[in-house]
């Protein structure tokens, strides 16, 4: 948490990120200790869609503007499921304006969203060990249905 910290802090560097009005921006940057680390731009309105980082820990905080995540309060199964029915009480809802973050463990199922209207917003994400892939879900009331596994190759 400390590097995401430290790095949202840089204002030449979250002022460096291009930023598209249309779809999310991101810049590899150089984690501490062989983690991945990110700088991602968010227009308003966008989001990650639901999904975990598999057996990565991570952290993110945003540098400016707010972002919102919500996530899933239960520990799922890693593999040998294609839908899910939730149980109640297991989604969680958190804001996170400027200078606000949040370390997670491994298999965090969540989905980040830029909620604004009428501005972007910049965050600092690092991830250990680098993500060995993306588990993306699709989510109707109480079920989540495994979509797609993305590897590193398909996001850099």
């Amino acid at each position: 948490m400390d590097f995401v910290r430290r790095t949202a802090a840089d204002t030449e560097l979250i002022a460096s990120l291009p930023l598209d009005p249309e779809g999310r921006t991101w810049v590899r940057l150089d984690g501490p200790g062989g983690s991945e680390a990110w700088l991602i731009g968010w227009p308003p309105g966008t989001g990650t869609g639901w999904h975990d980082h598999a057996d990565s820990v991570g952290a993110f905080l945003t540098a400016s503007g707010e972002l919102k995540e919500y996530s899933l309060a239960a520990r799922l199964p890693t593999d040998g499921w294609k839908t899910l029915e939730l149980t109640d009480g297991v989604d969680r809802e958190r804001r996170l304006p400027s200078g606000q973050g949040r370390a997670f463990g491994r298999h965090h199922v969540h989905e980040v969203l830029n909620e604004s209207l009428d501005r972007h917003a910049i965050s600092v994400h690092a991830y250990y060990p680098p993500l060995p892939q993306i588990r993306r879900y699709s989510r109707s009331g109480s079920i989540l249905r495994l979509e797609q596994v993305e590897r590193p190759e398909d996001w850099q």
